[in-house]
């Protein structure tokens, strides 16, 4: 009783007063279209492969309300939507979402493929989250005194493709996201998510730390992750962090060439127990074995008008046994229009 009353109250708060004007309402079609190519160095093998293609609509309908829409056409060779959403928005520091669209949970988590530092995501932003549901959220920031933005959703807990009409849940997914700072060189996140799919129950906290200085950018995260009483694992908890920088060396003198940016990333995760959601009546879980990895090499910018990167990477895996497998070059590039 006490969520459906705070779920009301708010709603009934955004629509009181008067929206921001928005007097555009053409659509506006983007997309995404990563290339790769990978080379294993343990078991000398190799592989090219079209790791995105996505497309989207997005716009305005009327002065309070938006839109937006997305479809991968190759997320690893399979077809999947991911945003479908309506938003609204009747105040100048508050909105709401409800639709399919990303979990407020995690830094890395949250970045779309064209905004990555690497060919290949963290195991913060891949295993450990990837957190991606159909439900609602509600958006509040502040730009006075400690300037904040806080969001707060409720969502199905099963993450993609379970909207059949007979799905009813006795147990939703809750997350929260507040980031103090944002748009200043530095920022602090605080996350937190819980999720009951199934028999266990899964709770992340999240912390993270971003730091800009002219062309410099380092960034740290730290993931907790605690299960209800199970006996799939040794431990009744997962963790992982990830540290990375990036430094952009302007190229004003390469006619095709903006900058060159060195990155550097180091991650790892102890054994993390997760669900593996094919529909609403199965669920399995999956066990991802404790890593470690480093990840080094260079983000080539090429000329506007759209964004344009070339990503040179090489990732050395440790795994738990010591062994080496699964290190490779990648060499990606990727297209925003």
């Amino acid at each position: 009783m006490i969520k459906k009353t705070f779920i009301f109250l708010v709603l009934l708060n955004c629509f009181q007063l008067i929206a921001q004007e928005k007097s555009d309402y053409t659509p506006k079609i983007d997309g995404t279209i990563r290339g790769k190519y990978e080379y294993f160095t343990e078991s000398d093998e190799h592989r090219f492969q079209i790791r995105n293609a996505r497309f989207s609509v997005r716009g305005n309908i009327s002065p309070i309300a938006a839109y937006k829409a997305e479809i991968d056409l190759s997320d690893e060779g399979k077809t999947r939507m991911l945003d479908a959403y309506v938003k609204l928005q009747t105040l100048d520091w508050c909105s709401f979402t409800i639709g399919q669209q990303k979990v407020p949970f995690s830094t890395d988590n949250l970045r779309s493929p064209y905004q990555y530092y690497f060919a290949n995501r963290s195991f913060m932003g891949k295993q450990l989250t990837n957190l991606r549901d159909v439900g609602i959220s509600f958006n509040f920031w502040n730009e006075r005194a400690v300037p904040f933005n806080l969001t707060l959703g409720i969502y199905n807990g099963l993450g993609l493709y379970t909207q059949d009409k007979t799905l009813q849940l006795k147990e939703l997914s809750y997350a929260t996201r507040m980031v103090l700072f944002p748009d200043k060189p530095v920022q602090f996140s605080l996350n937190a998510n819980t999720i009951s799919p199934d028999s266990i129950r899964m709770t992340y906290y999240n912390a993270g730390i971003s730091f800009e200085y002219q062309d410099f950018h380092f960034e740290t995260e730290y993931l907790l992750k605690t299960y209800s009483k199970n006996n799939l694992l040794e431990n009744n908890y997962t963790t992982g962090y990830l540290m990375m920088a990036k430094y952009d060396i302007k190229t004003p003198k390469m006619q095709n060439i903006t900058k060159i940016s060195p990155v550097l990333r180091y991650e790892g995760m102890t054994k993390n127990l997760k669900y593996d959601v094919q529909n609403s009546s199965t669920i399995a879980m999956k066990i991802d074995e404790a890593r470690n990895r480093i990840s080094g090499g260079l983000i080539i910018s090429l000329n506007k008008p759209f964004i344009n990167d070339i990503r040179l990477n090489y990732e050395h895996y440790i795994w738990e046994d010591g062994s080496h497998a699964d290190s490779k070059f990648v060499a990606e590039f990727v297209v925003k229009f």
